[in-house]
């Protein structure tokens, strides 16, 4: 069934994408999508942030926001997933419609406005599969008329802390008025030390990572680096999705607000990744995210210095067996350079390797 996708893609597209995608996550909890067996090459195999990941390949934020799925998209194959975003009070979001196809760029385009269940069930959720195996994170924001952000922040990370493998503070939502300020330094150097705190009181230590936009001057890139190096947060998340609109994206979907991400992200994510990889000198993980709809990509983020990588967009264009797909072809292309792991390539680009 896994493999059928591309029959039934036509009559996916037909539909309204936010639709279609409700509908999708109706079909993984009534077990419609089946699992995806094969073992993962051993080269893909990778420890990260003090956890074992079976292959580096994960289910980034937003496809999964209310932590309704996440054992069924880890049958898929991917080696982690990051429900969310959730905050503290559940909130509609932005109105319909707010998702929109972009298959000249294979892109998409959202303006949800963290659009959530809230905290309470997210949570109820987490703990109820807390005993199970995977990798499953968590990804906290505030809520849109929430003045204190860092209170939202703190109340999230204290409340799923106990219950997931990690947690994501994203900071870089384009669709939340005033979010991205919240990544200038001394903002984000006050906010990560609260989210610190936040994360002791809790009682647990799930590795905390940042999420930055990709929409950066060099000066925030070197801020942000500084915060998270001081700070002494476990990993940064490259990147979030782009406010801008490049040539390739039709003039009527070019005007609609929001963040795109998919094929036209690859090459501006990648080089923002790459500059913090330098920035940090590799001293703080980082997990690669957008446009990669191949091993090639996957393989591309890592060589810049990912260890990680996370998709989602292009899962709307070439469904599940995509994942399968990119994890076969990353392997091959690990073994073609002479890598035996993953983590022996991360940052080879920039090493000359």
């Amino acid at each position: 069934m896994i493999d059928l996708y591309p029959l039934a893609r036509p009559l996916i597209m037909r539909l309204d994408p936010e639709k279609a995608h409700g509908l999708t996550i109706s079909a993984l909890k009534a077990g419609l999508v089946p699992a995806d067996r094969r073992p993962d090459p051993p080269s893909l195999r990778t420890r990260v942030f003090g956890l074992d990941f079976p292959n580096p390949v994960g289910l980034a934020a937003g496809f999964d926001k209310n932590a309704e799925v996440p054992d069924a998209m880890l049958a898929l194959g991917f080696g982690f997933v990051e429900p969310g975003t959730v905050t503290p009070l559940p909130q509609p979001g932005n109105p319909r419609p707010r998702l929109f196809r972009v298959p000249e760029a294979r892109a998409v385009i959202n303006r949800f406005g963290f659009n959530n269940g809230g905290l309470e069930a997210f949570t109820a959720r987490l703990k109820a599969r807390h005993r199970k195996p995977g990798i499953v994170g968590a990804n906290v924001g505030k809520n849109k008329d929430q003045t204190d952000a860092a209170a939202d922040y703190a109340a999230g990370i204290r409340a799923v802390a106990p219950w997931c493998s990690y947690v994501t503070v994203n900071v870089s939502s384009p669709n939340t008025p005033g979010l991205r300020t919240l990544q200038s330094r001394d903002a984000l150097a006050d906010l990560l030390g609260r989210c610190l705190e936040a994360r002791r009181q809790s009682g647990a230590t799930p590795p905390l990572l940042l999420k930055v936009a990709p929409d950066l001057a060099d000066a925030d890139k070197e801020d942000i680096a500084a915060v998270v190096r001081d700070s002494g947060i476990d990993g940064l998340i490259v990147s979030n999705t782009t406010i801008a609109r490049p040539a390739e994206i039709p003039a009527d979907l070019a005007k609609e607000a929001g963040g795109l991400s998919g094929k036209p992200l690859m090459g501006p994510s990648t080089k923002v990744l790459g500059e913090f990889h330098r920035l940090l000198g590799g001293a703080v993980p980082l997990v690669g995210v957008g446009g990669i709809a191949s091993g090639a990509d996957a393989y591309a983020k890592i060589r810049a210095g990912a260890s990680l990588v996370q998709l989602y967009s292009a899962l709307v264009y070439d469904g599940p067996a995509l994942v399968g797909r990119i994890k076969r072809e990353l392997a091959d292309l690990l073994a073609r350079d002479g890598f035996r792991s993953v983590a022996d390539a991360v940052g080879a680009d920039q090493r000359g390797g």
